[in-house]
């Protein structure tokens, strides 16, 4: 984690899953101070007491905020359910009151609810009054420390950020990253199509270069119609990391079957009327070269080298007028 993520968080580090033993609510270190643009979240979990923790029913919990995850409903969920109904909730979630009445936006923990819904019952929630940047700020600091979302993730999630007019420097609070790091993920989900990383799924492990070299394949191969073959292919519960190489060979494949190979150039000798050489023409995909040899030809090619000029502007004239006339 680096040292700008650890100045700007804003809770203790929790457990890296629910089965972890231990008290739900850790020793809190000091409040740390956050940017006047989140200002809501300058508070501490040290003020947070046991109190502030509230049993709330999960249909008063809307699914709020924006993707961060590209796969929430999936066997991972039932893992979790099973551990809860084992060990209770060790860790809450966190939510905001929302405008309606006795209902609440969730901030984070979505998995946690997800599995809770499938449990029953009620669930440990957080309740802290945010505005949306202080929501987005909790919600990418939290999601870091606990699930390690994967390049492509953090890659939509700051697309969509972005898209949705956060400024930069939230963003950059979210995630923990630089400015350049924030642009280093938008370039590369800039350049992917629409429905290919939705095919693929997170892809843990799969960093910047790898999902950067499958992009520029873009302008070369159509990446869906591929990934959709190649995946076709595979078992069902192929992860995600694994499908990702099958598109990369996949397109990278095809990119190079599709290369045409260098054409050469088509060249013929121009004679005179006695069947004496005047000169070669050569014509390829990009130029026509007409090439008049001074030592076969001495006088003509002295000519040519001081009417060349006027000669091709005449002949483009002719060309020109010609289109114009229809002819």
């Amino acid at each position: 984690m680096g040292a700008s993520l650890m100045a700007r968080n804003i809770f203790n580090q929790p457990p890296r899953n629910e089965t972890e033993s231990g008290a739900p609510s850790p020793t809190p270190p000091k409040a740390a101070k956050l940017p006047g643009s989140v200002g809501g979240l300058r508070d501490s979990l040290r003020e947070i007491t046991a109190n502030s923790i509230r049993d709330i029913e999960p249909d008063q919990i809307d699914m709020d905020g924006l993707r961060d995850r590209l796969v929430l409903e999936d066997s991972s969920i039932d893992e979790l359910a099973e551990s809860i109904r084992k060990h209770g909730q060790q860790v809450p979630i966190m939510v905001r009151p929302s405008a309606q009445p006795d209902r609440y936006r969730i901030i984070y923990g979505r998995r946690r609810l997800a599995a809770i819904r499938k449990v029953g019952g009620t669930v440990k929630a957080i309740v802290r009054t945010l505005d949306d940047d202080a929501s987005l700020v909790a919600q990418g600091q939290e999601n870091n420390l606990r699930l390690d979302p994967s390049f492509i993730e953090k890659s939509i999630f700051i697309k969509e950020m972005q898209e949705s007019g956060y400024k930069p420097g939230v963003i950059q609070d979210a995630l923990g990253l630089t400015r350049q790091g924030v642009s280093n993920h938008r370039v590369v989900i800039e350049q992917l199509p629409d429905g290919l990383v939705q095919l693929i799924g997170p892809a843990h492990g799969i960093g910047r270069r790898q999902w950067g070299e499958l992009a520029a394949l873009s302008v070369k191969v159509d990446l869906v119609d591929i990934a959709k073959e190649a995946l076709a292919a595979l078992p069902d519960d192929t992860p995600s990391s694994e499908k990702f190489q099958a598109v990369y060979s996949a397109c990278s494949s095809k990119a190079r079957s599709d290369k045409k190979p260098p054409t050469r150039g088509l060249t013929s000798v121009i004679n005179d009327e006695n069947g004496s050489s005047l000169g070669t023409l050569t014509i390829d995909e990009k130029a026509i070269a007409l090439k008049v040899t001074k030592k076969d030809n001495p006088e003509f090619g002295q000519w040519l080298e001081e009417h060349a000029e006027a000669t091709l502007l005449q002949l483009f004239i002719q060309w020109r007028n010609k289109r114009g006339s229809g002819s």
